[in-house]
């Protein structure tokens, strides 16, 4: 492995980068063709990673944590966001069309049981496939555990991380009337669908800024502004998602619904200070499932590229690839 330079000085390893050797724009139906990509080992162990969001997309980076002459490493965006296409979409576009999305992409390259990989959004993902096809998953590696219940909605939009932020929580809030901040997710979801561009996109790059800028540990306040693309489909899809409950029956059936994952290993990289989500939700999730092993990762916050996390998760791919 390559080591590099981390942030501030702090060193993390990850395998240098990797072309894929398949790329393909895969039909799923209602109208929705997603990318899909392969690389590393054709005849690897297979992994799948779940990115973030909703809506985040994937990206080359992504592909570092695994050993690539040991891992068929398959990516892919979901629907509405990244190369997918339609952009931004929100039809037909839920947590069980994703949930069938990557059943689809696991028969079409002829898959049998493959380890999932997933951080925040893409954990909540990997845990809902996961317990709703248990016999295709050989290991869970989750980082940054967000559970989708309305407790951690609203530790996030509710004021909770804002008062570790808050000039930066002021400048979220002060985009919505006071009148419509008691419910911020509902007031940016008018303005994020509301048919005028220009509407959608403010509103859309200060939604991701709030988000991104907790991202990091190392983040002392706002970065530059999202693209403009990018930050719509992130926030319409997130929103969305958010604004439905993540297309749940009932709050907290990711953790109701755990004893499907009683034959399925996992393990949770977790950063200590994680602002986005926060620790109390893997600790939770390590208790009621037993198959899991849990490292919390101290000095860092949610991001994968910070380097303890980085780190942790590649140690923890080396490890699986003797599994």
């Amino acid at each position: 492995m390559n080591k590099i330079s981390g942030q501030k000085g702090a060193a993390h390893y990850l395998y240098p980068p990797i072309d894929p050797f398949d790329q393909r724009m895969l039909d799923v139906g209602d109208g929705h063709r997603i990318y899909v990509e392969q690389c590393g080992r054709p005849d690897g162990i297979p992994v799948i990673v779940l990115h973030g969001g909703p809506g985040g997309g994937c990206s080359p980076s992504m592909r570092r944590y695994f050993d690539p002459s040991v891992y068929r490493i398959v990516l892919f965006d979901q629907r509405g966001c990244g190369r997918s296409r339609p952009h931004a979409s929100v039809e037909a576009n839920t947590t069980w069309h994703l949930v069938a999305d990557i059943e689809r992409i696991r028969q079409s390259l002829g898959v049998e049981q493959w380890i999932v990989f997933g951080g925040s959004w893409g954990a909540t993902l990997a845990l809902i496939y996961g317990e709703t096809h248990p016999d295709r998953v050989r290991h869970l590696v989750l980082r940054g555990v967000f559970l989708m219940t309305a407790a951690e909605l609203d530790w996030f939009y509710g004021g909770g991380a804002g008062k570790f932020w808050p000039e930066v929580w002021k400048r979220f809030t002060d985009m919505i009337p006071e009148d419509e901040q008691g419910n911020l997710v509902e007031a940016y979801h008018r303005r994020l669908f509301s048919g005028d561009i220009m509407q959608e996109t403010r509103h859309a790059r200060a939604w991701a800024s709030w988000e991104n800028t907790l991202a990091s540990i190392e983040n002392d306040g706002p970065g530059g502004e999202s693209p403009a693309e990018y930050a719509r489909a992130f926030a319409r899809l997130e929103n969305h998602y958010f604004i439905n409950a993540g297309f749940l029956e009932r709050d907290g059936q990711i953790l109701q619904n755990i004893g499907r994952l009683r034959d399925v290993p996992g393990t949770i990289v977790q950063g200590r200070y994680d602002m986005i989500c926060p620790p109390a939700a893997a600790w939770t999730l390590h208790r009621a499932w037993p198959g899991s092993q849990m490292v919390m990762v101290p000095r860092a916050g949610h991001a994968l590229s910070e380097p303890g996390i980085s780190r942790a998760l590649v140690q923890t791919m080396d490890h699986l690839r003797g599994s």
